[in-house]
């Protein structure tokens, strides 16, 4: 008996394999490759409508043009899905830094979101007023040196314009901008995790916060879904309260510096809140670390420095709604079964939004035109999602899954919950598919290794039982429903492109959207006609 069950396990990836129709496969490259339009819709996502922050004009503008994109190729009931009140509408009308002594520059410098219009080009009296706690201190430890900061600062930044880092000692750049996954650290990554137990405390008060940098990503697996919303909505009022203490200490402005990379860019999010019910916070830019250090050393030396800034800027009086894009592809025999791909639409506001997450965007555009334009049989209904407020804490995805499927809260499950069959992602920038994460299911294993083999000669060979997290897969994994991310060449998204300036269709690879598009439009043909809906892991319990 034992002999016969392991030559049934062996054989069942062999048989699920045989079942993969290549000859679809062979004509969903050919569609990908020859025909491509993902490129296409890149352009009109960044240098038409880029950047598209959440609530703002130009997410609208955006909106509208992919619903007519999605109605075009011929999808069904395609249509904004409202999930608000988000915050305010804000977008960057124009702004500048300018150092006028003791030499004039024009500074490279980006606005950060939720900023206050500066009442024209102001200048003031520079200070260096360190703020010396970051996101790895933890919410604790945050809070205590922040409450610290305003001991010490309170009464002493008025008319002033506030440097809040200490000038940095030139440093060797060693490691490489731009790169891609190796055989061997795809070799690692398809290793299980050493075993651990997962995190049961129910306060981000009483989590250990990781000391070095190289335990982030296994910490942040580590934590309860609970505790990840707990800590989104913990930084957005960590901002609020910057932001606040800054307004209230009638700061002209705030100068910081984009410390990631020397290579020109700055790197953007948000100044303060998003919401209207707190107050704006002064004008704030971040600055290239080359340009800012030259500053705060003079201020630091005690030479006299004078900069100018002024910004405008729309912002909207009351909070405004968010909402998501929807469109499907109406199924066949099994219709009212739905197999979900999905990507965020938003983005920040310094570049175009091109590599977080047009790119992820434009390739879900064109894995529906594929499977449209190619007419294929499709038994379950196959429903595209681009999401919005996925940079202040997925919102959209998780107001989306909270609507139609379950409340992690409660873990009240509706009936769109036993319709699901899985959900897509696309969200690590514009590199090749490499393989999945099967954040812990382990029986989806064999279906991706069968789905994945006709790519092994695109790259996209490693199944990995690993979680991933930051992104919109982890909103329907909350409820225990089959949610995956999809591993990606990392090429210079983390070096350069995420969050700043320099996110521009430059930077997008149109080769690796290609194939992307390719391997997603393949998985869901057959997630879309499997005899049965992909497996599950057992339902979480109530958060």
């Amino acid at each position: 008996m034992r002999k016969l069950g392991v030559l049934a396990i062996i054989a069942l990836p062999l048989a699920a394999q045989q079942s993969t129709d290549l000859g679809v496969v062979d004509r969903i490259k050919t569609e990908a490759f020859d025909h491509s339009k993902v490129m296409d819709h890149l352009y009109y996502l960044t240098d038409i409508h880029g950047p598209r922050l959440t609530a703002s004009p130009e997410f609208d503008d955006a909106a509208k043009w992919a619903m007519e994109r999605l109605k075009e190729y011929g999808l069904a009931n395609v249509h904004l899905e409202r999930w608000g009140p988000f915050g305010r509408s804000w977008s960057a009308q124009q702004w500048s830094v300018e150092m006028t002594e003791p030499r004039y520059s024009q500074l490279t410098v980006a606005p950060l979101a939720w900023s206050a219009p500066s009442p024209g080009p102001v200048s003031g009296e520079l200070i260096i007023a360190p703020l010396r706690a970051g996101f790895m201190d933890g919410p604790k430890k945050f809070d205590e040196k922040f409450e610290a900061y305003k001991k010490q600062w309170t009464g002493k930044l008025r008319g002033k314009i506030v440097l809040l880092n200490d000038p940095k000692q030139p440093r060797e750049q060693s490691n490489p901008q731009f790169k891609r996954l190796t055989d061997a650290e795809l070799g690692d990554m398809s290793k299980a995790p050493e075993p651990s137990a997962k995190l049961t405390v129910k306060s981000l008060d009483d989590v250990e916060w990781p000391e070095n940098s190289e335990d982030v990503d296994k910490f942040f697996s580590s934590l309860p879904n609970s505790l990840m919303e707990k800590l989104f909505d913990k930084y957005d009022a960590v901002a609020s309260d910057r932001g606040s203490f800054f307004a209230k200490e009638g700061a002209v402005a705030i100068l910081t510096e984009d410390q990631r990379a020397h290579e020109g860019m700055v790197f953007a999010e948000a100044a303060g809140s998003f919401k209207s019910k707190d107050p704006l916070a002064p004008p704030t830019f971040v600055l290239t670390a080359e340009q800012y250090d030259r500053i705060a050393r003079a201020v630091q030396k005690k030479i006299p420095v004078q900069v100018r800034v002024s910004l405008k800027a729309f912002v909207s009086d009351q909070d405004v709604d968010g909402h998501n894009i929807i469109g499907e592809i109406p199924g066949g025999a099994k219709k009212d079964e739905i197999v979900m791909i999905g990507a965020h639409f938003d983005s920040w506001h310094s570049g175009t939004g091109a590599t977080d997450n047009g790119a992820g965007s434009a390739v879900m555009i064109e894995v529906m035109r594929i499977l449209k334009s190619m007419n294929l049989k499709l038994d379950r209904t196959v429903r595209i999602g681009l999401w919005s407020g996925e940079e202040q804490g997925l919102f959209g995805s998780r107001a989306y899954v909270k609507e139609h499927f379950a409340d992690p809260a409660t873990m009240q499950v509706k009936p769109e919950h036993a319709k699901l069959s899985g959900y897509f992602n696309l969200d690590n920038g514009s590199g090749k598919i490499r393989g999945v994460y099967l954040q812990g299911n382990d029986a989806m294993r064999p279906l991706f290794q069968q789905w994945l083999a006709p790519f092994h000669d695109l790259g996209a060979t490693t199944v990995s039982i690993g979680n991933t997290g930051g992104t919109d897969h982890l909103s329907f994994a909350a409820v225990g429903l089959p949610g995956f991310q999809f591993i990606q060449d990392p090429l210079d998204y983390g070096t350069i492109t995420h969050h700043s300036d320099m996110d521009t269709y430059d930077h997008a690879i149109p080769a690796d959207l290609m194939q992307a598009a390719a391997v997603i439009a393949s998985c869901v043909y057959e997630a879309a006609n499997a005899p049965d809906k992909l497996p599950r892991r057992e339902l979480p319990h109530a958060e």
